[in-house]
């Protein structure tokens, strides 16, 4: 076989591995051992090789950020500024049409802005708003509809895992794709709570259920949702304002929001030490699995670039004559289509490495493809029939009256949004690098 043939092969049966069951990381590196084995015709260089690729994966300074944001998130979470963003958005909120659905939205933007990870939103807001909406008359699939639309603004408002992701697999600057990252995430924002009170206005009936007009529940005034606003708004320009400030780098900017994150968490008197040992071992965990993942990735790197299917496939796109609009629609259609069957990071970790020699050549600036790429990804955590975020909701969820066909029929109407969305974002780049200096 060629190393072409070995290459398309080696997706093929990563693919099948992963839907099997196997994990991701181990499915990665046991086909790109037999992979570069098989180019190379030795297995003493092709373990040399791979051990080499790993050593190198994870030593840069850089990959400190990951454990750093991961503890902010997880210390946020504990300190209970979720349930705040909430009951503080619905409070300003609330009275709208949708009112508690575009409160859940704002809340999620929020959230986002200190923790960086959708599964964590979606967890949250499904025990905070998902009750409070159908106790006050919100039809059931609207409500975890919205709460799993808004949840997948966590990975493309900073900090962002996926855009830390990008950036060290597409070697760009973390702090300048979290910059980036800033307007589309409240576009995107925007247009859910549009799409929202569009719907309750005009389509009422799938937002409330019979008979309810959705009445709003005691919150707190407006003065004392600011105050509950304060701490989520602080950490979040302290660690965004001081990377645009050029106070400190990205990894710098983790470990100051981390501390904020454990001052907030400790002066409100929700850290025991019991509960900072599972935040740390939780951060251990999460952190060893994404660095895994990268590692692995990294080791399929190598594969690729042996196998000589990026020059192939550059022949092929320029004996296509697709030109670069047609090429970045079948980039974005084949990460939302891998996205129904992986999570994330295992799309980013195919496509980007096979695609960026691709692109590159066509002088884009990298760093709006990032963001391109991580709402194409985003969609995939709603559609069927993986949906992460859909799954993560369903397994929080305390009601088996909503199955797991309600969740994604909810979500639908967000997916098709972030579509459009990822269309204009295409074709404007400059919604993404406004902010860029």
């Amino acid at each position: 076989m060629t190393g072409t043939e070995i290459a398309g092969l080696s997706i093929v049966i990563i693919l099948f591995l992963i839907y099997t069951g196997m994990h991701v990381p181990v499915a990665f590196c046991l086909v790109s051992l037999f992979g570069v084995w098989a180019i190379k015709g030795s297995y003493e260089q092709a373990s040399t090789l791979l051990a080499l690729a790993a050593k190198n994966a994870v030593s840069s300074y850089d990959f400190g950020v990951i454990p750093l944001f991961v503890l902010m998130g997880l210390l946020v979470s504990v300190a209970d500024l979720g349930r705040d963003a909430f009951l503080a958005a619905n409070a300003l909120l609330g009275r709208m049409k949708g009112g508690l659905g575009v409160a859940t939205v704002a809340a999620n933007a929020v959230f986002a802005a200190v923790t960086g990870v959708s599964i964590a939103s979606a967890a949250v807001f499904t025990k905070v708003a998902v009750p409070e909406m159908i106790r006050l008359g919100y039809r059931p699939r609207f409500a975890v509809g919205v709460v799993a639309g808004s949840s997948v603004l966590g990975m493309l408002i900073p900090p962002s895992l996926l855009l830390i992701v990008y950036g060290l697999l597409a070697e760009q600057s973390i702090g300048d794709l979290f910059i980036a990252g800033i307007v589309p995430g409240l576009l995107l924002a925007v247009v859910f709570a549009l799409m929202i009170v569009l719907t309750a206005i005009f389509a009422p009936s799938r937002v409330y259920a019979e008979g309810s007009a959705g009445a709003t529940f005691p919150v707190p005034g407006i003065g004392q949702a600011l105050a509950l606003l304060a701490p989520l708004i602080a950490l979040a320009a302290l660690v965004i304002g001081g990377i645009y400030a050029g106070w400190f780098t990205a990894t710098e900017s983790g470990a100051v929001g981390a501390l904020g994150a454990f001052v907030l968490a400790g002066w409100r008197r929700k850290l025991t030490w019991f509960g900072l040992w599972r935040v740390l071992v939780e951060t251990g965990q999460v952190t060893v699995s994404i660095l895994f993942v990268i590692i692995a990735a990294n080791i399929y790197t190598r594969l690729i670039a042996l196998s000589g299917l990026p020059a192939v496939l550059n022949d092929v796109v320029s004996g296509a004559n697709l030109g670069f609009v047609m090429l970045l629609l079948i980039y974005a259609v084949l990460i939302v289509v891998l996205g129904t069957i992986l999570d994330g990071i295992s799309t980013m970790l195919i496509m980007v490495p096979m695609f960026l020699p691709l692109i590159a050549p066509h002088h884009v600036n990298l760093i709006w493809l990032g963001i391109v790429t991580v709402i194409a990804v985003e969609i995939g955590l709603l559609t069927p029939p993986f949906g992460l975020s859909v799954f993560v909701i369903k397994s929080t969820l305390a009601d088996d009256r909503i199955a797991l066909g309600d969740i994604f029929a909810g979500a639908a109407p967000f997916a098709i949004v972030m579509f459009l969305v990822l269309l204009l974002i295409m074709f404007v780049p400059s919604l993404a690098t406004v902010l860029l200096r």
